[in-house]
């Protein structure tokens, strides 16, 4: 799980909880992570394609003391192992333990590596402008639009989500992405 940054590489970058896995809220155990349909399809897909797969995820349960560091990184070495297993491999995994007011100790203060900061853009050399982001909250496609990330795409089953003025794809089902991927799609719905 290591990207070496190619000037001009197009990356899927992903949210993990509500994304890759079931939103079941601080998921920190194999026991508790459930794969959301059609993610390894969509990561197939995106690695046929020549997109880097990279997951940009907020994990505040270890700035609030919910589980470790350690329990995350081994949790993301199963999760990735799984998508190895699909032929759909995760070039890089982004995470961000900080939250600016329930953080506790070290945790606690505020990072643009915490979404809908943009801190992960400095440490890649990828094409962001012709990337695609797919995350399911308004904070996930902030930090696409911040970063520069050409196509946002927010998958939620909530219809009622409003980004007022933004560029973005509302989508319900992640087969839906595919088509960002393919290039079918070259205008955003404006809300």
């Amino acid at each position: 799980m290591s990207l070496l940054p190619v000037a001009g590489q197009r990356a899927l970058f992903l949210d993990r909880d509500g994304v890759i896995n079931v939103n079941h809220g601080y998921v920190n155990s194999i026991e508790n992570f459930d794969f959301v349909d059609g993610i390894f399809d969509l990561v197939r897909t995106a690695c046929k394609a020549g997109y880097r797969v990279v997951v940009v995820t907020n994990q505040a349960g270890i700035g609030r003391g919910y589980y470790s560091e350690g329990q995350f990184h081994e949790l993301s070495a199963w999760m990735c192992a799984q998508f190895e297993k699909h032929g759909a491999p995760i070039d890089r995994v982004y995470f961000s333990p900080y939250h600016p007011t329930a953080g506790v100790g070290k945790y606690r203060k505020d990072e643009d590596t915490r979404k809908p900061g943009p801190g992960a853009k400095h440490e890649l050399g990828l094409s962001l402008e012709d990337s695609v982001l797919v995350g399911d909250k308004p904070s996930d496609i902030l930090a696409g639009i911040t970063a520069g990330v050409g196509t946002n795409v927010l998958f939620s089953d909530n219809t009622f989500v409003e980004l007022a003025g933004l560029d973005y794809l509302p989508v319900r089902e992640l087969k839906d992405v595919i088509p960002c991927l393919e290039g079918a799609v070259t205008t955003l719905a404006q809300r």
